[in-house]
């Protein structure tokens, strides 16, 4: 290659390099100022960046925002205790005796195909014919709808990791085929369960199109995920400052998360 074109493709990287971060740092940037910024200035024009203050983190941790947090990890962690069995049982199949063949493979990972609010109206009207519209049960069911083929599917590659020498020498050993499972192969999910549990609070923490259809938060604030908290601050109430701090708080919420995990996964 001629040096004229191999310091040409450097410049072309260079410059889309620049431009990827820009496109991602810029926003990340300016919702920090308008955090730090007080309330109302956010929206000045020409943009402003001072006075930069901290009191709009401190309102929203005083605030009710820890409701939407509790909330969305509450929600998490029943999504991940109920359809854990549930995905373990269908990876199980689908690894082990390839029930279903291809077409069910197909038809798992072809669900997380779908956009959530496909089936939005038709979990809004079931729901609300078993009487659980307006509560977080509503919320965990929905959910559950479209996290357990995702759960299955992650599942069904550990399985195939298994090795199956393990299970075959507690066979060796007089335990049941059920035996096995649950005492050899169930105890080595706990860390699968974690990755669930945190994969879960991170797509409950930017879920907002199923809050909205089925119960818009109501009754009250009973039902508020944290990413619906947020649109309501900074859309129906247009606190963008708030908004802002209330992102950045749920980001590194996020990040201290993945750290922990990525913590205890580089120790084991």
């Amino acid at each position: 290659m001629a040096p004229g074109s191999s310091r040409g493709l450097r410049l072309l990287a260079s410059a889309l390099l620049m431009a990827f971060s820009l496109a991602f740092l810029l926003p990340l940037l300016w919702t920090l100022r308008s955090a730090l910024l007080p309330e109302g200035l956010a929206y000045a024009l020409p943009p402003v960046f001072g006075p930069l203050t901290l009191e709009n983190f401190r309102q929203v941790l005083l605030g009710p925002l820890g409701r939407g947090f509790l909330n969305s990890l509450l929600v998490a962690s029943w999504v991940v205790l109920l359809g854990l069995p549930l995905a373990a049982g269908l990876g199980y199949a689908l690894a082990r005796y390839r029930f279903g063949g291809h077409p069910l493979r197909f038809a798992v990972l072809a669900t997380q195909m779908l956009p959530p609010i496909v089936l939005a109206l038709p979990l809004f009207a079931l729901l609300r014919a078993l009487g659980l519209s307006g509560s977080l049960k509503a919320m965990v069911l929905a959910h559950l709808a479209f996290a357990l083929p995702f759960m299955a599917w992650l599942l069904m590659g550990f399985f195939q990791g298994f090795p199956r020498e393990l299970e075959e020498a507690a066979l060796v050993d007089g335990a049941t085929p059920w035996q096995a499972f649950l005492r050899v192969t169930l105890p080595l999910l706990l860390p699968v369960l974690w990755v669930l549990l945190i994969l879960q609070v991170v797509a409950e923490a930017r879920t907002y199109d199923l809050v909205y259809v089925l119960t818009r938060g109501g009754p009250g604030t009973a039902t508020d995920l944290v990413s619906f908290y947020i649109y309501r601050q900074a859309f129906l109430g247009l606190d963008l400052s708030g908004a802002s701090a209330m992102g950045y708080l749920l980001l590194l919420g996020t990040l201290a998360l993945t750290a922990l995990y990525y913590r205890g996964l580089t120790r084991t």
